[in-house]
């Protein structure tokens, strides 16, 4: 398939009005991709936003998702976006997942976007093959609508387990640890809604203010949203090179500048973070070294501060040389789902994750990203972020944590109450 795109570029004189009035108009559509780093991450095209709207071609597929990865890797020269929901897991191994999904978005689904904006502080680059790029940046930049609230009420999401369900499994789960099952196991609470309606753009907006993160997404398939602030990079390509950016460890930050220094420090040197980090690194460089050229994975960060607006993490950077024989689905069956969100050794904690957790997490736990016609790909792990399904008016929210032998189960739950923060934030102020 040979679409012909035209590329044009625009000069933004005020970001701010420009993304406000792109928002508005990118809510018209059914289908959209949006990816914002919010100037944290190097980026070398220099964007900070990239947007896909509508579909001239689409791949879902709830079975035989490894043949949609292959259908996928094979077509190349073309943008391509969409996600893979944690679930692929059951045709990666031998697993099953029991519990219903009620967000419902496909296992795989990636589309050919009509249209692909590049939106950098002062510039928007505007790719498309059915529409001249000039009448696309007139219709947003005529917009002048304002967005609309993101509910007309607080919102509250209920947790599915209580506080003192969630400790007496994390201490059943380091039982397992304790008897040699595992390691390490990301193990992750819901909370959730019925009978809810919102504006899912705004509130992306609001929570990218509340929460800006490298790896941030608004992303719609038809009823189906994800609404996310995530600081986390499952894999980026470079030609043949690969980097991944596992997370394991977390603090609070604190305003005071002397505290908040002080709380670096004890991130840093806590044995207990480290030691879950490292974990976690070891498995993604065992994931890599499967589809990566012998003895060129490398970690080349370890256990490194990044610090965002509520949290400081522990991130390390695992680099490696893709075998000429790598493509996507390859890539994607060797590292999914990613470490950090399930533990050490990956299947045995997979097989633990389905016995212990009652909700399914579909789409949380998974990817959303993009392939760019020159074969380059970026996707991030869909944590912080809500999920929504606007035909049952069903919201929900993950959050979770690495339950290792060093842990204890109420600072277990802390951390998770932390990392779920924002999303609280921007649902009952909304």
């Amino acid at each position: 398939m040979t679409q012909k795109y035209i590329t044009q570029q625009f000069l933004i004189t005020d970001f701010e009005v420009f993304y406000t009035k792109m928002l508005n108009w990118l809510s018209k559509f059914n289908i959209y991709c949006l990816l914002h780093n919010n100037n944290y991450e190097p980026n070398t095209s220099g964007y900070q936003i990239t947007v896909a709207v509508n579909s001239i071609l689409t791949f879902a597929h709830n079975t035989n998702a490894l043949k949609g990865l292959q259908d996928i890797s094979n077509l190349t020269g073309q943008w391509l976006f969409g996600h893979i929901t944690y679930n692929l897991k059951n045709e990666l191994e031998n697993l099953t997942t029991a519990t219903v999904d009620h967000i419902g978005f496909p296992i795989v689904q990636f589309f050919v976007p009509e249209m692909v904006l590049q939106i950098s502080s002062s510039s928007c680059s505007i790719t498309s093959c059915v529409a001249q790029p000039q009448s696309i940046y007139n219709s947003i930049n005529d917009n002048n609508e304002t967005l609309t609230n993101a509910t007309n009420t607080s919102i509250t999401l209920s947790p599915v387990q209580s506080k003192q369900a969630y400790t007496t499994t994390v201490n059943t789960l380091k039982k397992h640890v304790s008897a040699g099952d595992c390691y390490e196991i990301n193990y992750c609470q819901n909370f959730n809604a019925s009978n809810i309606t919102i504006n899912p753009v705004t509130l992306y907006k609001q929570l990218n203010q509340a929460s800006p993160m490298p790896y941030s997404s608004l992303y719609r398939q038809g009823n189906k949203y994800a609404i996310g602030a995530s600081p986390e990079l499952y894999i980026t390509t470079n030609g043949n090179t690969i980097t991944s950016g596992p997370i394991k460890g977390t603090i609070k930050r604190n305003p005071n500048p002397a505290i908040d220094a002080a709380l670096i420090q004890q991130l840093t040197t806590s044995v207990k973070e480290r030691a879950e980090n490292i974990m976690v690194v070891d498995l993604v460089r065992n994931d890599l070294s499967k589809i990566c050229l012998p003895q060129t994975v490398q970690v080349s960060k370890l256990c490194e501060v990044k610090s965002y607006k509520q949290v400081h993490h522990l991130v390390s950077t695992v680099t490696g040389t893709l075998h000429p024989s790598s493509n996507f689905a390859t890539i994607i069956a060797a590292t999914f789902p990613m470490g950090s969100m399930t533990g050490a050794p990956k299947v045995k904690v997979m097989q633990l994750i389905d016995n212990y957790e009652n909700t399914n997490r579909g789409l949380y736990s998974g990817t959303i990203g993009y392939i760019q016609p020159n074969g380059n790909l970026n996707f991030n792990v869909v944590i912080r972020s809500i999920l929504y399904n606007a035909a049952n008016k069903y919201i929900s929210y993950t959050v979770g944590s690495g339950i290792t032998a060093y842990c204890e189960a109420e600072a277990e739950y802390d951390e998770c109450l932390l990392k779920a923060q924002a999303m609280e934030q921007v649902l009952s102020n909304s």
